[in-house]
Order: C-alpha cells, then sequence, then structure tokens
C-alpha cells in the first residue's frame, strides 16, 4: 500500500479572566489579585496548518491485488513455455507459470479431447494462464485440422475491410473456443528487402497500409476474445537475414524511425491492451552495440515511452521472441541466461518453445533478484501487466 501524508493543525486563543465591577452603594470589596493563565501557545506551539500527518490509503489495482506475493511465484507468472501434451502442460503450470503456448510439435489432442485439453485445464487451474499460439493465416498457422485454414496476410491486402475484419475474427473465434486467448498475430513488419522469411507473412510494403490492415485484422481477434500481438518490434522487414537462422542486423536505429517503426504509433495509441512481440534483432545505435533487441533495455526504453517518430507510450504486456529454437538469440546466449536478461531488460514475458529446464530457470532469474542484479520492482511491474492482459481477456 503506498501512503500519502497530508497535515493539518488547528489554532487556540489564550482566554483572561474578566474583573467584574458592581455598581452601588455597597462598599467595594477588597482588590484580590487576578492571575492570568499563561497562554496555551506557550504549551502547544502554533505550526503550520500542513504539519499533522492524516493517513490515506491508495488501493491497489485489481491487477496489482492478483500479483502473487511470493517472489518465485511472481516470476514464474512471467514464463511462456511450450507445451506438446496435456501431461506436460500440466507439469508447467504446476511450476507456477503464467503463459503455456502451443506449438506445431504439440499433441493436437490438447486442443479438442475433452477433459484432456486447455478448456479442461482451465477449470483445473483456475489462478488464470495465458495460452498462445503463432496463427497469422498462411505459412504461420497451427494445427489447421483442429483450428481451421486461412489465407496468408499478403492476400488480405485486397480484401475489404469487412474481409480483413472479418478474417481476423473467425481466427479469434476458433482460437478461443479452443482455449487460446493469445494469437502471435499479426505481423507488422514491412516486406520491403525481400527476405523470405517475411514475404507474404507482411500484409504489405507501405507502413501506412500495413498499419491500416493490422488494424482491422487485430480489431476482429479483439472483437472473439483474443489478444493480437504486434511483431517484431522494431521492425524485422529489412534485417540481414533470418533470425530464426543466425543473428541478424536491421538498418540504424534512426533509419527505422522513418520506416519499420511507423506502424506501431498508429496501432499502439489504436489497441494500447494489445501486445507486442520483441525481435532478436540487432539494431545499429539502439543501446549498446551487438545486443539483441529482445535482451536490449534500450529497446524496451523506446516502446514503453513511444520514443520514435508517431510513438505512444506502451503499458500492455511486451513477450519476448522464441528464447530456445532460434540460432539468432542462441549465438549470443543459451536459453536460461536469456531469459533472465530478457526480463531484467524490460521483458515482461519470457518465452521459450522447448518448455524445457522450466524449474532451473525460473529459480536462476530468482537468484538474479535475490543478488540485485534484477530489481525486485522490474519483477512486480511486469507481473502486474501479466495480471492486467488476464483480466482484459475474462480470466
Amino acid at each position: 500500500m503506498q501512503k500519502r501524508t497530508r497535515r493539518v493543525w488547528g489554532s487556540a486563543a489564550a482566554t483572561a479572566g474578566l474583573v467584574v465591577v458592581l455598581a452601588g452603594c455597597a462598599p467595594e470589596p477588597a482588590p484580590q489579585p487576578v492571575t492570568t493563565p499563561a497562554p496555551l501557545h506557550e504549551h502547544i506551539p502554533l505550526l503550520p496548518t500542513d504539519t499533522v500527518p492524516i493517513t490515506e490509503i491508495v488501493p491497489k489495482t485489481p491487477a496489482q491485488q492478483r500479483v502473487p506475493e511470493d517472489l518465485r511465484a511472481r516470476v514464474a507468472s512471467l514464463m511462456v513455455v511450450g507445451v506438446k501434451n496435456y501431461d506436460q502442460a500440466r507439469a508447467a503450470l504446476d511450476q507456477g507459470v503464467g503463459g503455456l503456448i502451443i506449438p506445431s510439435w504439440a499433441d493436437p489432442k490438447l486442443l479438442d479431447d475433452p477433459g484432456h485439453d486447455i478448456n479442461a485445464l482451465r477449470e483445473q487451474y483456475p489462478r488464470g494462464f495465458t495460452v498462445a499460439i503463432d496463427f497469422e493465416g498462411g505459412r504461420v498457422q497451427r494445427h489447421t485440422d483442429v483450428l481451421g485454414d486461412f489465407p496468408a496476410p499478403g492476400r488480405l491486402a485486397a480484401g475489404t475491410p469487412a474481409v480483413i475484419q472479418g478474417t481476423g475474427y473467425d481466427i479469434g473465434r476458433s482460437l478461443r473456443a479452443h482455449g487460446i486467448n493469445v494469437d502471435y498475430a499479426p505481423v507488422v513488419d514491412i516486406d520491403a528487402a525481400d527476405l523470405a522469411i517475411i514475404g507474404d507473412r507482411a500484409f504489405h510494403r507501405d507502413p501506412a497500409e500495413v498499419a491500416r490492415i493490422a488494424g482491422l485484422f487485430s480489431q476482429g481477434l479483439l472483437d472473439a476474445g483474443v489478444t493480437p500481438t504486434f511483431k517484431h518490434f522494431p521492425g524485422h522487414g529489412r534485417a540481414s537475414g533470418d533470425t530464426h537462422k543466425k543473428l541478424a542486423t536491421t538498418p540504424p536505429i534512426g533509419d527505422l524511425h522513418t520506416f519499420d517503426l511507423v506502424p506501431y504509433g498508429e496501432l499502439l495509441q489504436r489497441f494500447p491492451r494489445a501486445s507486442v512481440m520483441v525481435g532478436h534483432m540487432i539494431v545499429p545505435g539502439l543501446g549498446a552495440e551487438g545486443v539483441p533487441s529482445s535482451l536490449n533495455p534500450e529497446a524496451y526504453r523506446i516502446l514503453r515511452e513511444g520514443d520514435y517518430p508517431g510513438g505512444v507510450p506502451f503499458e500492455g504486456v511486451a513477450v519476448t521472441d522464441d528464447l530456445s529454437g532460434m540460432r539468432g538469440i542462441l549465438e549470443y546466449a543459451p536459453t536460461p541466461d536469456a531469459v533472465r536478461l530478457a526480463i531484467s531488460a524490460g521483458a515482461d514475458q519470457a518465452l521459450w518453445s522447448s518448455g524445457h529446464d522450466i524449474a532451473r530457470i525460473i529459480d536462476g532469474v530468482v537468484a538474479g533478484v535475490e543478488k540485485g542484479e534484477i530489481p525486485e520492482s522490474r519483477i512486480d511491474e511486469a507481473a502486474t501487466r501479466v495480471q492486467q492482459q488476464l483480466i482484459d481477456v475474462g480470466l
């Protein structure tokens, strides 16, 4: 609880005795000594009127009230881990993780086996947790036999606004019906360098068109009760390569300001409760040289402050790209170190799709806090944002 202090002082006037004289013929009584009491202010000094403390309790927000008190539980709530089946999902949730991601190699029964699917897990673990998936349409959509098959984002550019928003809604409705409440889509990278990893995953080559189409798609997801995720901040469209395969570098941050970052300003103004995925690209001029954005405090600073042309401050959840299955991060740091560095840098959720070593990785972050390497306030800030996201999706 925070306390605010206001001081208020009363004042007192000194009193004096009165001598009453009776008129008439009666003889005057012998004079009596008059004793005047000492003024009260000799005993209680008069002070300014704003110095007496009155305690006023500032209530916690609903999200703050839901943050676990135990440090390890708070740290665990920041983890998003890949699970391949029901038993692995239960084991992860037993460790207290705040989120699951359904990878392409997961058993589809996790989506549609009554009593052993995500919806069953929600009944068994009522504390609330996010379930995310990469479902963009086209090349990147998981478990289409269960969730449906949808067109690539690049094909939506020619559609009417109703078609674009309706596609987002249909995807969101299918995901939500199967217990998934966060979509790691839409891609707002701009296909300006013919990079194979981007291609038709991007909506367009024009930043303004990317913002327009992504906004319609995202509104459809939200209408279905699913949180959209804009990726890959601060822009992968003109990187030197695919971060799944190697470390990759973008143009300097000044160049990103005028092109790659343009969609984020408009989209985050319209969708302040969306999430943002921070990519692994190295951005020259952005913080320390050679540090991937997902581990770079300066990347999170410009995101939070909206410190780029057209940017707005962002208080939603910032999640990392995969910290276990991409060479672009593993060439820089192994997963346990990357998780610790990402949270310290400013990530609210650390994502690793392998789901390995959950207990050890959580304990490593806890140790970082206890050693003073990560401020505990950083954990509290992130945990509050995660809880707010759960509230936003009705969990």
